[in-house]
């Protein structure tokens, strides 16, 4: 899965912006039967490995001045499911913006 979704901050804001949301969301997951396995950022860029209802995602969220890109890679069950996925990701972002 690749979204592009642009975002109206600065490149150093609209990272603020993510990892304050990723320490926001993170104590709630193990409510949600959720797991983050791997959270490292290297410069811009979060790479992330999660299960999430038990199928795993991993991929990347980078953040540019224009910009947040995701790449994500979803198991079969979730790709059945990647619009439905995208539209909830958009509106999360859109929380972040």
């Amino acid at each position: 899965m690749h979204l592009q979704i642009p975002h109206k901050t600065t490149q150093s804001e609209a990272l603020a912006r993510v990892k304050h949301g990723l320490d926001e969301v993170r104590p709630k997951l193990s409510e949600q039967k959720a797991e983050i396995h791997e959270e490292r950022w290297d410069g811009d860029t979060l790479h992330f490995d999660a299960t999430a209802q038990g199928q795993r995602i991993n991929g990347t969220l980078q953040v540019t001045a224009t910009d947040f890109v995701l790449d994500a890679k979803l198991p079969l069950m979730l790709r059945l499911f990647e619009g439905r996925i995208e539209k909830e990701i958009m509106a999360k972002v859109s929380e972040l913006t």
